[in-house]
């Protein structure tokens, strides 16, 4: 942990030369979105990408900056709940096999009561560029105590599974205890199976999750201990999980998630100690963590591995939300072997994504989309 520490808070002249900089490009130049927080690709080799708007709509695009248009895939900003800051249209995941099932899922904050919701949604079957709005499947609800710390993340691992992260439920300091109790989804990233669903479900519970079985626990449960991871993503390459999770007070960390891993949170703040009490088993540390001296909220990212920057490949870029400022590290070994500063910049970034290429794509509350490019 010391030696984790000591890269946080010297980055070596060395590193700072092996990772490039960076720069933002404008992806789509005559296009501006409002509050955009998550851009991906259904992976259909169409070109498109969309956009996901916090207070309900999914704009469909061409990825080509000659673009002078979109168009809304689906609108759901009646049913979308946007009373706090941190509430909306949160997150978006093409089923891996979108090319013939034609299934997305979305995740969004409703109300009555407040909650989250994981719904599936059909492609229309007239028009590729529109979702079909009646097609919707409630898959999953999770009650809300508060309107902050709703994550949420939804991918879809190389196991074929959906993985969502969810926040610890809100205000501050987690006052309900959840980010430690295998209880309750809140705090988590959960692992579901929705190409199948149980006797009570809408969905299946893997064989392998770590805490089948456990009196009192979720099965839902990959790995806990978490306050609000903003933005996970999966190394295409090595299948590793790698996460950004928001800090309370002074903390700001990037985790590598495994199965069953408790992450800490409420009893520290990345791996320092927050509340003293006792605790059985191990507590993960996370991979690097830096203050609020050089920011106050991470958005998590990408491994690169696209192909126009070969001097990216295996670094790991995150971001923090408040400052616009953009980081890279390499993870070897189970250790970080180099960290660097890589832009500083004035916009809000509110989330990472992917081309299908592997380029990476960044979402800023400019309301602009830019394309991160490697300094030559």
């Amino acid at each position: 942990m010391r030696m984790i520490l000591s890269l946080i808070l010297t980055l070596s002249a060395t590193a700072e030369a092996a990772i490039p900089t960076v720069r933002l490009m404008p992806a789509l130049p005559k296009l501006a979105f409002d509050r955009p927080l998550c851009i991906t690709h259904a992976n259909d080799a169409t070109g498109r990408i969309f956009v996901v708007e916090q207070f309900g709509r999914i704009h469909v695009v061409q990825n080509d900056p000659a673009t002078g248009a979109s168009s809304v895939f689906l609108d759901i900003s009646r049913k979308v709940r946007t009373v706090h800051n941190e509430e909306g249209l949160l997150a978006m995941a093409f089923h891996p096999n979108y090319k013939s099932n034609g299934f997305f899922y979305i995740y969004y904050s409703a109300s009555n009561p407040r909650r989250g919701v994981l719904s599936r949604f059909s492609v229309s079957t007239e028009d590729a560029n529109k979702a079909d709005p009646g097609s919707e499947l409630a898959i999953l609800e999770v009650e809300q105590p508060y309107g902050n710390h709703n994550g949420a993340t939804v991918i879809f691992g190389p196991d074929g599974y959906l993985y969502m992260s969810l926040g610890d439920g809100g205000s501050a300091g987690d006052p309900h205890g959840h980010g430690q109790n295998l209880g309750t989804l809140l705090g988590s990233i959960l692992r579901i199976d929705v190409d199948h669903r149980d006797s009570s479900r809408a969905y299946a519970i893997p064989k392998d999750n770590p805490f089948v079985g456990v009196q009192g626990a979720r099965p839902e449960i990959w790995a806990y201990g978490l306050r609000n991871v903003w933005r996970m993503s999966f190394d295409h390459l090595t299948g590793e999980l790698w996460a950004g999770d928001v800090g309370q007070n002074k903390w700001e960390e990037i985790d590598l998630i495994v199965r069953g891993g408790n992450y800490g949170w409420n009893i520290r703040e990345g791996a320092h100690a927050y509340r003293s009490v006792a605790t059985e088993g191990v507590l993960i540390d996370p991979v690097i963590e830096y203050g609020r001296n050089d920011g106050a909220s991470v958005t998590g990212g990408y491994v690169y591995r696209g192909s126009r920057f070969p001097s990216l490949q295996g670094v790991y870029i995150y971001a923090d939300y408040v400052t616009g400022t953009i980081w890279g590290l390499r993870h070897i070994g189970g250790k970080v072997t180099e960290s660097a500063r890589l832009l500083e910049q004035p916009n809000n970034i509110s989330s990472f994504g992917e081309t299908s290429e592997g380029e990476i794509l960044v979402t800023c509350f400019d309301g602009r989309i830019y394309l991160l490019e490697a300094d030559p």
